[in-house]
């Protein structure tokens, strides 16, 4: 039934604030589920897709397992993220409990005086008190029930059923000790009302000790709630037992506690002037930190930083619970907001991260694997051709070499075969005869010793000119095979093209290091042999004697034909180099088709990365970074107006995030596509690391209330200079000053090469100026790596180079740019180069810039200035200078004509 009392109509200061951040509280967690329940989504995606085609094979399934929760973060996540906020109210007693919740309602729905039991305090000591657990939420109508927890609702007829009642009966909010029922005895006191706090979220009661153990009641609370435990005090200090019961709750529950006496509570006199007992105690505890300070007005301002880690607290007096409760409340919730949004988003940019490298590896093997394969093709042609020339040539001069060969070496081989010891074969030792079988065995042995002298001479003078090749071509020419076949899975464990290769090397080798009996050459050479040995007519077997073996050794070698065996060696040669250069053109064919098909699909995954997957996380990312700097920091407050451009509106802001003065862009991006390139913008801006030459992002917010709740825009955090480079050259540089802005904007360009990123936009209005005209580069908004470049057209057209209408592009766009740039600070003016006046419109800018129309050279110009700028905008991207050389011209450039001018300077004052 509904109480006198209880309508709900009735809003405390204390419980208006809370509502107001419980409903911030809300309000982002809805944001945080959407984008944890998107990026779930996206990394199913992710997986069956890859998973189910052969695009990973370009994405590796290392990457692909690491785009993905790590199962901690999600189990956090899971549990974190769109937790209902709750109360949870702890205390020595139920007086101290029920006076919290009366103060945060304002009403007293709850009894403060005696309990029905008769004791004071309801459950102080060893009180016989056992109050039931007590859970109030929102309704339309005021109605009270007891149910499980998370269960249902008990058939049970209450006292507050059975009239109209201001303060909820002491009957139903105690457990009967009569009652046999176990139900009724766990079942909690579920009280409905229509109050404003309870609409975004919950109160807890906890029940008396001698009902549930304190810790066990906390840790039945914590499952899917944010919680905001309030402990309730009303005596000087705490029991051993109450301190003890709050170390265990400390221990199950990380969250902290807002201690707090509610009124009545036992004070001394000086509390107002001295640190009461009861902060003593819980700081000796260390459930308070000694560091914080007298803590009598709650939160001290180290706790009140957000960043911070909430710290337990102690509001001394009840009047002040509101402030200090409110303070605390929304320190808990956005810490844990923050550290929620902090994961998430740092699982964002590492996902963004791999994607944005894997780019990269498919960029440069769409690039770097059609040069390998012409490359291989190239060189095995140049290997093939000068081992051929080798064959070719040496024919003749190994012919000469054999013949010099056998010439010198005659007497020594003559020598060496008298004393040539034969094996398997016994001479006897008086000089008779031996069988026809013996004297062939001793022909054999002795022309096995020629021909093995005579390998030793060939392979030597052929191995050598060979050698050289092979130090000129394996090196790189295996590296690069390797490299080909192991990035094509279809062939990786063959190595086919590679083994080819070393046939090709091996040649030369195989004629003459490694003969055996059915070598070509050693045929040849036996054949001549057995000629000898037919030509020799014994009437009795000869005697096996020096001079007979000197006498075989000299038929055979003068028999010799040194022509027939350097055409025999050389023929082999060419056989085996047309057979390995064929097998090798086959071979690599082959490779080359497996790549083209390999290709394809990276093409279209790089496509796919380039144009859905990672424009998709960034947006994510952008979401979640976003909703953690608000947490941290609030919505920016918009000042005046700064400036306009194409894509936004630039703000002064005078503070945000501890930061001042800052200036605000604000981007209401009209479709997907512009939200994707700017949530990109923002991910590689946020990931450079600092750099004096750049602009810094201090942060972004997205706002949905822009233009009167009109549109949603993100509002881009900056750090605020004094003017633009148009605008100080308009009012007036030094020429000095002009040059150091040069060398500045050279500078930052460089940075953000050596990041892997192009600018595409270095313009005048990009370039901005600190009150001592020094430059910073601003307005990332189409910078981009090269690997994730899509070839759209962008840029300021007077800037942009050439090949930018080809869509096929690199960093040197921003070379050229800063040629233009430079052309504009050397002439100290804004007013645009004649050749780009004279046009019309930008399509006739355009094509003229396509036909070699340049800025015009001014008589005021330096001779080195103006090559320096025709080198940078010349139309040949690689005839463009690296801007490591531009900028020691520059400093050189700047040291002359500036030493020049002190001279001047000082002349004139001589002079006068």
């Amino acid at each position: 039934m509904e109480g006198a009392g209880a309508t709900g109509q009735k809003i405390s200061p204390l419980a208006r604030e809370l509502n107001r951040i419980f409903s911030n509280y809300n309000k982002h967690s809805n944001l945080l589920k959407k984008n944890l329940k998107e990026t779930n989504k996206f990394f199913r995606e992710i997986k069956q897709h890859y998973s189910n085609s052969c695009g990973a094979s370009a994405l590796d399934a290392g990457h692909l397992g690491c785009i993905s929760f790590p199962n901690h973060e999600e189990e956090y996540l899971q549990a974190t993220v769109g937790c209902t906020p709750y109360i949870i109210i702890l205390g020595q007693n139920c007086t101290a409990k029920y006076h919290v919740v009366n103060g945060l309602l304002g009403e007293r729905l709850l009894p403060v005086s005696l309990s029905s039991s008769g004791h004071p305090g309801a459950c102080q000591g060893m009180g016989s008190c056992k109050r039931r657990r007590l859970r109030f939420t929102y309704g339309r109508q005021t109605r009270l029930s007891l149910a499980l927890p998370g269960q249902y609702e008990l058939v049970h007829q209450l006292a507050a059923h059975r009239g109209r009642w201001e303060t909820i009966p002491d009957e139903d909010l105690e457990i009967q000790v009569e009652s046999e029922d176990p139900a009724q005895r766990l079942a909690e006191l579920e009280v409905t009302l229509p109050h404003h706090l309870l609409q975004e979220a919950r109160i807890l009661v906890a029940s008396c000790t001698l009902v549930q153990p304190l810790e066990t009641v906390v840790e039945d609370c914590l499952k899917n709630i944010a919680p905001i435990i309030v402990y309730a005090t009303c005596e000087e200090t705490l029991t051993q037992h109450q301190l003890d019961d709050l170390h265990h709750v400390q221990d199950i529950v990380p969250f902290p506690i807002c201690f707090t006496r509610v009124p009545g509570s036992v004070r001394p006199a000086s509390a107002e002037r001295e640190k009461s007992a009861l902060y003593m105690q819980l700081t000796s505890q260390g459930f308070l930190s000694s560091m914080a300070g007298s803590c009598s007005c709650g939160i001290s301002s180290q706790q009140q930083s957000v960043t911070a880690k909430p710290q337990n607290v102690l509001c001394e007096t009840f009047e002040r619970l509101p402030r200090v409760l409110a303070a605390f409340a929304r320190q808990v919730l956005q810490n844990q907001q923050v550290e929620a949004a902090t994961m998430l988003n740092l699982v964002h940019c590492r996902c963004l991260d791999i994607f944005i490298n894997q780019a990269f590896d498919m960029q440069r093997d769409l690039q770097i694997t059609p040069r390998r394969l012409e490359y291989a093709r190239e060189k095995e042609n140049e290997l093939y051709l000068s081992l051929m020339g080798i064959a070719n040539r040496k024919q003749e001069e190994m012919k000469d070499m054999i013949v010099e060969t056998l010439s010198s070496m005659k007497d020594e081989l003559l020598e060496d075969a008298a004393n040539l010891q034969f094996t398997d074969i016994i001479i006897p030792p008086n000089g008779e005869p031996v069988s026809s079988k013996d004297i062939k065995s001793c022909i054999q042995q002795i022309q096995e010793l020629i021909v093995l002298r005579l390998n030793q001479a060939v392979a030597n003078k052929l191995i050598s000119s060979v050698d050289y090749l092979r130090e000129s071509f394996v090196g790189t020419l295996e590296r690069c095979l390797s490299s080909l076949e192991k990035s094509n899975p279809d062939i990786s464990s063959h190595n086919i093209t590679s083994n080819h290769l070393k046939q090709i090397l091996n040649a030369a080798y195989h004629v003459e290091v490694t003969f055996h009996s059915g070598s070509s050459v050693t045929r040849l050479v036996w054949e001549q042999i057995k000629q000898i040995i037919q030509r020799i007519t014994w009437v009795n077997p000869p005697a096996i004697t020096l001079e007979w073996k000197r006498k075989v050794a000299q038929d055979a070698i003068e028999s010799l034909s040194a022509a027939k065996l350097a055409k025999s060696i050389c023929s082999q040669f060419r056989t085996r180099l047309n057979s390995s250069h064929e097998a090798f053109g086959a071979s690599l064919r082959q490779l080359e088709e497996g790549h083209t098909g390999r290709l394809e699909k990276t093409e279209d995954l790089w496509l796919k990365v380039r144009k859905d997957h990672a424009p998709r996380l960034a947006r994510l990312s952008l979401e979640s970074r976003s909703l953690r700097d608000v947490l941290l920091h609030g919505k920016p407050k918009l000042g005046r107006e700064l400036g306009r451009g194409q894509y936004g509106v630039v703000y002064l802001c005078d503070s945000w995030g501890g930061r001042y003065p800052c200036a605000l862009k604000s981007v209401v991006p009209p479709d997907d596509k512009h939200w994707n390139d700017l949530a990109l913008e923002f991910h590689y801006t946020r990931s450079l690391p600092k750099h004096e030459r750049l602009v810094d992002l201090h942060g972004s917010v997205i706002d949905h209330t822009y233009g009167g709740g009109s549109s949603i825009a993100v509002l881009l955090i900056m750090e605020r200079l004094h003017r633009d480079l148009y605008t100080g050259i308009k009012a007036g540089l030094s020429l000095k000053e002009r040059l150091q802005i040069a060398l500045d904007v050279v500078e930052g360009i460089r940075f953000l090469h050596s990041q892997g990123l192009v600018h595409r936009d270095i313009k005048l209005k990009n370039v901005l100026l600190d009150k001592q005209n020094r430059a910073k580069i601003t307005d990332l908004g189409f910078c981009k790596p090269e690997a994730m470049m899509s070839g759209s057209i962008v840029g300021t057209p007077i800037h942009m180079a050439p090949e930018l209408f080809t869509g096929k592009y690199d960093n040197s766009v921003d070379v050229y740019a800063f040629g233009i740039l430079f052309w504009y600070l050397c002439t100290g003016s804004v007013k645009l180069p004649e050749a780009f006046e004279r046009c019309s419109s930008k399509d006739q800018l355009w094509n003229n810039v396509k036909k070699g129309a340049r800025p015009e050279r001014l008589p005021t110009f330096d001779e080195e200035c103006w090559q320096l700028m025709e080198s940078c905008w010349t139309g040949d991207p690689f005839k463009r200078p690296l801007l490591g050389i531009v900028q020691p011209m520059l400093q050189s450039i700047m040291d002359r004509l500036c030493n020049s001018l002190d001279g001047k300077s000082q002349n004139l004052e001589d002079s006068n």
